[in-house]
């Protein structure tokens, strides 16, 4: 049995939805501002359309996050380095990091609309997960490292999107300056870690 394919109006206004959405994340004061009400109006789709294709706001932002973050998340499983699977962990690490941080940089109400849905923890996100267990398994390569697990949790929490907004929309931190801090405090992290089971 052949897998039904979407009808050209529907892939159009899931196009058009995305594109609506993403525009007025970028544009706005606060995440919090951006209804379902005001997306569909910039799409030029009923609500119910939007409620079929996506569910409800959280599945429209998960689904727009997921297809910003698709040329990175096709970097980290198949492209050259810094980010492909052939980088050694020590150089791939800063490297993951400091494409979470720009992601977070360029799509700073996007992200902070994501990780403030739905009732649970941002910790158990998928896609919080996803970048834990990557760079877990990741660190737990490092010879030397211990407590990769825990590592992985610290050195994401330095991008966390509400830190990322205080920090670049509230004190005005330049983007070069913030990523040159971050890739500072994951030299140290790493440099500690490995250094600890050295000395101990």
């Amino acid at each position: 049995m052949t897998e039904r394919k979407p009808r050209k109006d529907a892939v159009r206004n899931r196009a058009a939805t995305l594109a609506a959405a993403d525009a007025l994340f970028a544009g706005c004061r606060s995440p919090e501002e951006v209804t379902m009400a005001d997306i569909a109006a910039a799409a030029g789709v009923g609500k119910g359309t939007l409620f079929r294709a996506f569910g409800d706001r959280t599945g429209l932002i998960r689904a727009l996050h997921e297809a910003r973050l698709e040329p990175i998340r096709k970097a980290v499983e198949a492209g050259p380095p810094p980010l492909g699977p052939a980088t050694p962990p020590l150089q791939r690490v800063p490297a993951l990091l400091d494409a979470v941080l720009t992601f977070k940089l360029d799509n700073r109400h996007l992200a902070l609309a994501l990780e403030g849905t739905g009732d649970d923890s941002p910790y158990r996100a998928e896609h919080y997960e996803r970048w834990h267990a990557l760079l877990r398994d990741l660190l737990a390569r490092i010879p030397g490292l211990t407590g990769s697990d825990f590592t992985a949790h610290a050195l994401l929490a330095a991008t966390r999107a509400d830190l990322v907004e205080h920090l670049a929309g509230h004190k005005g931190v330049p983007r070069e300056d913030l990523r040159r801090q971050l890739a500072g405090f994951t030299a140290t992290v790493l440099a500690a870690a490995q250094g600890q089971t050295a000395g101990g």
